[in-house]
């Protein structure tokens, strides 16, 4: 690994080929005090007024959601990292990061809060003028005004730059007329505001216009009828011969894809900070149960299987919260070396998130999968009882299928992954080149096997560097024997994408264990060390699996030989005592009857 580059902020991509010292990351054990009332004033908000009417919301109550955004509002949590000169509190990324983990258990809440918040709210304030900004941002911070973002067309799902939507100017030059439709359009039956994406005339890109919902011709469909998420708002809307005026365009003629883009980066990394909230409650719902229902004459809890799945969720909780906080950090740093180098603040919130753009889309994909896995095993420890409605995992389990889909599919996110960090690489910000060939070189000398690692950390830290190298060495591969073809081939992409994700999860871990040691110490660190020892063991041989495939789908004879020892040896471990790991993990969880990590 390349370490020229040690002395300059890290980027977007770069952990692949560049080594990070465990006091460069920030990790959750240094939230601050007032960070941290941030937290339980956003979690006693969902457990007194979100958990207790879950029916209600879910039944689609007329005022009930419109409700409790009011009541968000007026706790100053639909403005959190809006400027105080616009009505909002003017906090960090991480901050906004931490409130959103904590809004995460709310079920449909937590959807129609981040529609608010996030892509309600964002396109205008980094993209409008002061004086659009003025108008529509501060009373969607107030709650006086609720926001949608209408994007999603019948046929322009992930190919979102082919919306249909036309905006034609019309002859006098005031006003725009649009005509098309919108669907899955989330806060639609109760928004005022509408940020919509068309395309003017036959542009090459869409554009952004600023609607509200009593302009004529703007009409909606009926609630559409859902698996989960049932009591967040879900409409199509419809536009004929909607008449927006020409102040009304949102950041320039041709900017709406851009626009949507780096939005979708923001929501990408924030989805995963709503579904580690998830993930923690529903694991939490589990331990509780496994406690409390006996069976054979002694709680569930007692029995090793059932203990093996309370450790795996804590793990890969443990694991997701390592990483979106690393990210977090990582994009506060950047966006802060932007502003003090000149940079308005919300083009340099645009530019600091977008510079982590690969981190967003991994860690949407592997979030989205986390809660997945939890919530489906908190059902089945629940047994019967977690098919019943009358349990909230029932719940949480329908609700959380949605997060695959959202903000771009997870085989989409796990292609740009890959994408965006080749396009880094051949851009020049990215030297992946240098390190790839040194992998291949490495393959043809005599392994170097070293001394044995004198800690966990050396032995890991070990592991965690390999696994690097797998990844470049199936990568650059793939990159010399397909080139241009490797676009199409999006088996192979997906199977790098997976090793991508696994390195940087990987490392995440162990930087936040490692760094978590030295500030309380291995004897308050105990359970913790064994969930990395867990998670990074599996990983590796997922790495190799991952691997193997992608090499099996373009390689063959001598050259796919030598590259399967190599991968082999890249993704070598010592093992673990997988049983006493997570025995170790699961008696924590118990004893403190939540997720405690």
């Amino acid at each position: 690994m390349s370490d020229s580059n040690q002395s300059k902020p890290i980027t977007g991509g770069e952990f692949l080929v560049r080594e990070t010292p465990a006091a460069d990351i920030f990790i959750p054990e240094e939230w601050t005090e007032e960070q941290l009332m941030m937290k339980q004033m956003c979690a006693d908000f969902v457990n007194q007024e979100v958990v207790p009417h879950l029916d209600r919301m879910d039944n689609l109550e007329p005022g009930f959601m419109e409700g409790l955004l009011d009541k968000a509002a007026a706790l100053g949590l639909l403005g959190i990292s809006v400027p105080e000169e616009f009505g909002g509190m003017s906090m960090d990324f991480k901050t906004s990061m931490l409130c959103t983990e904590a809004l995460g258990p709310g079920h449909s809440f937590s959807v129609a809060y981040g529609a608010q918040t996030g892509i309600g709210t964002l396109p205008i304030l980094y993209y409008g003028t002061e004086e659009q900004i003025r108008k529509y941002v501060t009373p969607i911070v107030s709650g006086q005004w609720k926001a949608c973002y209408c994007l999603t067309e019948p046929g322009s799902g992930s190919d979102a730059n082919s919306g249909k939507t036309k905006a034609e100017l019309s002859e006098d030059g005031t006003h725009y007329i649009l005509n098309g439709q919108k669907m899955w359009i989330t806060n639609a039956g109760f928004a005022h505001v509408f940020t919509v994406f068309a395309r003017i005339g036959d542009d090459e890109n869409l554009s952004a216009f600023i609607l509200t919902r009593d302009m004529e011709g703007l009409t909606l469909n009926a609630e559409e009828k859902k698996m989960g998420i049932k009591g967040s708002s879900t409409r199509q809307v419809f536009f004929n011969q909607v008449k927006v005026p020409v102040e009304n365009l949102l950041g320039g003629r041709g900017n709406g894809f851009k626009i949507a883009v780096n939005i979708l980066n923001i929501g990408r990394i924030k989805l995963a900070g709503g579904v580690l909230g998830g993930a923690k409650d529903s694991c939490t719902d589990a331990i509780h149960y496994a406690i409390e229902r006996q069976q054979f004459g002694r709680p569930i809890a007692k029995y090793g299987a059932i203990r093996f799945k309370l450790a795996e969720m804590a793990i890969r909780c443990y694991a997701l919260e390592s990483a979106l906080y690393r990210a977090t950090q990582n994009v506060d740093d950047a966006i802060a070396a932007l502003v003090e180098g000149g940079m308005d603040k919300g083009q340099a919130v645009l530019k600091g998130i977008a510079s982590f753009a690969p981190e967003c889309a991994l860690l949407k994909v592997f979030g989205s999968e986390v809660l997945d896995y939890v919530v489906d095993e908190a059902v089945q420890i629940h047994g019967g009882m977690g098919y019943s409605a009358e349990t909230r995992v029932e719940r949480a389990y329908r609700d959380s299928r949605i997060n695959r889909i959202f903000e771009g599919t997870n085989e989409i996110n796990r292609m740009l992954t890959v994408d965006m960090i080749l396009k880094k690489a051949m851009k020049g910000e990215l030297d992946l080149m240098g390190p790839a060939m040194g992998v291949a070189n490495e393959l043809m000398s005599i392994p170097d096997f070293g001394d044995a690692p004198d800690n966990v950390f050396d032995q890991y830290r070990g592991y965690v560097k390999n696994m690097k190298k797998a990844v470049l060495l199936v990568a650059g591969a793939a990159v010399q024997k397909l080139m241009m073809e490797l676009a199409k081939e999006q088996e192979v992409l997906m199977n790098i994408a997976d090793m991508v994700i696994d390195t940087y999860i990987a490392e995440s871990v162990l930087l936040r264990t490692e760094k978590r040691v030295q500030k309380l110490g291995e004897e308050a660190s105990v359970a913790q060390i064994a969930m990395m020892e867990a998670y990074i063991t599996d990983a590796c041989d997922r790495i190799h699996k991952s691997g193997k495939d992608a090499l099996h789908s373009f390689a063959t004879g001598d050259e796919l030989r030598v590259m399967l020892m190599g991968l082999r040896r890249f993704s070598k471990t010592s093992g673990i005592h997988v049983r006493d790991t997570r025995r170790l993990v699961a008696a924590q969880l118990i004893e403190a009857n939540r997720y405690c990590f």
